[in-house]
C-alpha cells in the first residue's frame, strides 16, 4: 500500500515549527528530512521516528514498532520507531517527537 499524498501533505504542514521539512521518496515509502538530514520514515501511511541509544527506550516503553522489513528472506531492522498514535492529534505532541527524532538525526550526522 502507498502513502496518501493527503496524509503527507497534513504532516508536513503539522510540522511547519520545525523548519522547511521536505520530503523524498524512498524505501518503498518517503522519507521526511530537516536540514538535509532525514529524522522520519513514512511507510503505508504510518510514520516512523529515528531512535538512539538515548531515545529508543521512550519508544519501547510505549509498546511502539520497530521499523523492520524484509531482505532475502531475512528480517532485518532500522532505528526508526512507530509514532504515538497521539501526535495525529496533538500537534504540540507531534512537533515534540519529531523534534527529538531531528536530534537523534543531529547526533547521528
Amino acid at each position: 500500500m502507498a502513502n496518501s499524498d493527503g496524509f503527507i501533505s497534513y504532516l508536513v504542514d503539522s510540522m511547519h515549527a520545525l523548519g522547511p521539512v521536505q520530503v523524498k521518496r524512498m524505501f518503498g515509502g518517503h522519507g521526511l528530512f530537516l536540514g538535509g538530514l532525514m529524522f522520519a520514515l513514512i511507510i503505508d501511511d504510518q510514520i516512523y521516528l529515528k531512535a538512539d541509544k538515548l531515545t529508543a527506550n521512550h519508544f519501547i516503553q510505549l509498546g511502539l514498532e520497530r521499523f523492520t522489513y524484509m531482505k532475502k528472506d531475512k528480517r532485518c531492522y532500522i532505528n526508526y520507531y512507530q509514532m504515538p498514535d497521539e501526535c495525529l492529534d496533538d500537534n504540540d505532541a507531534l512537533v515534540s517527537w519529531c523534534g527529538k527524532a531531528y536530534e537523534v538525526a543531529m547526533r547521528a550526522a
